[in-house]
């Protein structure tokens, strides 16, 4: 999960500056894209990343061209998926704190001689701290609780893809409830400990902005 949430946040936090800043009619495109593991079932998105991830497919072809052999039921194939399902929830609350900063400050900054690359290093990345730190957060919450898609790429393997939600579907199976019972306790008390973070950030966030 924490590798997950690296990789996320360094890839959602300069596309959700890119389509906060762009008029690029490719933008509603793009949108959709990264909302689309949202609304589409786990087993559907899972289907066809595993269909990219086969020997055969797209992606599948590039990692054994290269030595690395097929990511499918391995843990960085586990990660690949964690990656696509949870990007949503990681561009989200980045792009609308890189949305909400004044435009002024950010032509101030240009006016000032300042690039592209330095608004976005010494501008926008400290404003939208609140927004890259939500996003750790939410992602982080996310693929730590996923299970359609993880199950279908990862499969089941102890010690390599076994995730928590897949341990707990495992005692459900072999009737060890008050096991699953812990495990699942265990994530409801880190769920809202995630929800909180998430409120008391958000709250703080909208007293600054007042003041």
């Amino acid at each position: 999960a924490f590798i997950s949430m690296a990789i996320l946040l360094i890839i959602a936090t300069p596309l959700a500056w890119w389509l906060s800043q762009t008029h690029s009619r490719l933008k509603p495109l793009a949108l959709s894209i990264i909302t689309l593991p949202i609304v589409l079932p786990p087993t559907v998105l899972g289907f066809y990343l595993l269909l990219l991830l086969s020997p055969d497919g797209a992606i599948g072809v590039i990692t054994e061209s290269l030595g690395f052999g097929s990511l499918v039921f391995t843990f960085w194939g586990l990660v690949f998926g964690s990656i696509i399902y949870s990007l949503p929830f990681a561009v989200q609350p980045i792009y609308n704190a890189f949305s909400s900063i004044d435009k002024g400050v950010l032509e101030l900054g240009a006016t000032m001689g300042a690039s592209p690359f330095t608004r976005f290093k010494s501008i926008a990345l400290p404003l939208g701290k609140t927004g890259i730190l939500s996003a750790a957060i939410l992602s982080f919450a996310h693929t730590l609780g996923e299970f359609g898609v993880i199950l279908m790429i990862g499969g089941n393997i102890p010690e390599e893809t076994r995730v928590l939600s897949i341990a707990i579907y495992d005692h459900v199976e072999a009737l060890n409830f008050e096991q699953a019972h812990t495990l699942s306790l265990g994530l409801v008390i880190f769920a809202f400990c995630v929800v909180w973070c998430l409120a008391y950030l958000q709250q703080n966030s909208k007293e600054r902005r007042s003041t």
